[in-house]
């Protein structure tokens, strides 16, 4: 049990991306001590946790970044031997599935291997500790939806086969070793925060820019993919119930709704007061090498276990991305009827 006095202590990997900045705030506001492993290439990049460092000079706790990678074994035994943590949330790796296409091995080894490093750190010091990888719903492939906890893997991408060398990992650290440790198998979830790279965020930003008057169009590739959209501060609230559960289970965590990119194009567009169909461009140079055409998952076995539910879905998700886009970009939403119109 925590304390003011002892607080629970828990290292993210990946804590400068997406998941990492919304599971840092959850963990700090819930009172445990945060420590986030950032590589040196990332350490510029720390936008999304800024406000939450621990500040030595002022006595402010926060959350601590430790310089490392997941392809340093060394530095991992090591980082984890003076941390001692209560939860370990592994959600470090290379996330781009495109990306991962002309990157394959370097994907393999973040990612992958990355994985595995990290559970044998674990092993090696013997650590008393609780373990979620951040699994993901590409390794479904081109299984049918509903996709759920028992469905077969197919991975159709470097980055797909990668996760499922962790998530096997993770069940064999659980299985053999008796690590507490468990796969969250993550089905799309987006945020304002997520990497300008992500078709989400590059289409509510093109409506934004497009409403303000400072672009025209947005390029995309296959409008036809289907995909289970979640707001990743929900994801997040799930990945912390999973390593409170007494007995470690690997789950999804998804809608269970079905959206195309054309869906969502439309809806951010709308929420501007445009039509879609002006300033969306297909380029086939966009289309992977080996598409997933529809990953839809079944959360039912989390809501039974952990009483975990989505709460926000597609059409607001598109409001609530495309409102921050409209306010980096220029200010509050209330100056949009003549811009729009």
């Amino acid at each position: 049990m925590s304390s003011p006095l002892h607080p629970r202590t828990a290292v993210i990997t990946g804590i400068t991306g997406q998941d990492g900045s919304y599971l840092a705030e959850l963990l700090v506001a819930k009172g445990y001590e945060v420590h986030g492993l950032t590589r040196r290439v990332s350490s510029g990049a720390t936008a999304r946790i800024d406000h939450l460092l621990a500040d030595p000079d002022e006595g402010r706790p926060g959350l601590v970044l430790h310089e490392g990678d997941l392809t340093d074994s060394s530095r991992l035994v090591s980082l984890l031997s003076t941390l001692a943590p209560d939860e370990i949330y592994h959600l470090g790796g290379q996330s781009d599935v495109a990306a991962s296409f002309t990157q394959p091995e370097a994907t393999a080894d973040a990612t992958g291997l990355g994985t595995i490093r990290l559970l044998e750190a674990v092993r090696m010091i013997d650590l008393d500790v609780r373990v979620f990888h951040a699994a993901s719903a590409q390794m479904f492939g081109p299984t049918a939806p509903p996709q759920h906890e028992d469905s077969p893997f197919h991975p159709r991408s470097p980055h797909a086969l990668a996760k499922v060398t962790g998530y096997w990992a993770t069940r064999a650290a659980r299985e053999v070793y008796g690590t507490h440790a468990v796969n969250g198998i993550l089905f799309n979830h987006e945020s304002p925060r997520r990497a300008g790279t992500f078709v989400t965020r590059r289409i509510a930003r093109a409506a934004a820019g497009v409403a303000l008057g400072q672009r025209r169009t947005v390029t995309l590739g296959n409008l036809d993919a289907v995909r289970d959209w979640g707001f990743a501060p929900e994801y997040v609230e799930g990945m912390w119930a999973m390593l409170q559960a007494d007995e470690p289970a690997d789950l999804v965590l998804a809608t269970g709704t079905a959206y195309t990119v054309e869906d969502f194009a439309r809806l951010c567009f709308a929420h501007v007061g445009l039509d879609w169909t002006r300033h969306v461009r297909f380029d086939e140079r966009l289309v992977r090498p080996a598409e997933v055409d529809r990953l839809v998952g079944d959360p039912s076995k989390a809501a039974r276990e952990l009483g975990w539910r989505p709460r926000t879905f597609v059409p607001e998700l598109a409001r609530i991305m495309v409102d921050a886009e409209l306010s980096a970009l220029e200010g509050p939403v209330s100056g949009l009827t003549s811009l729009a119109g």
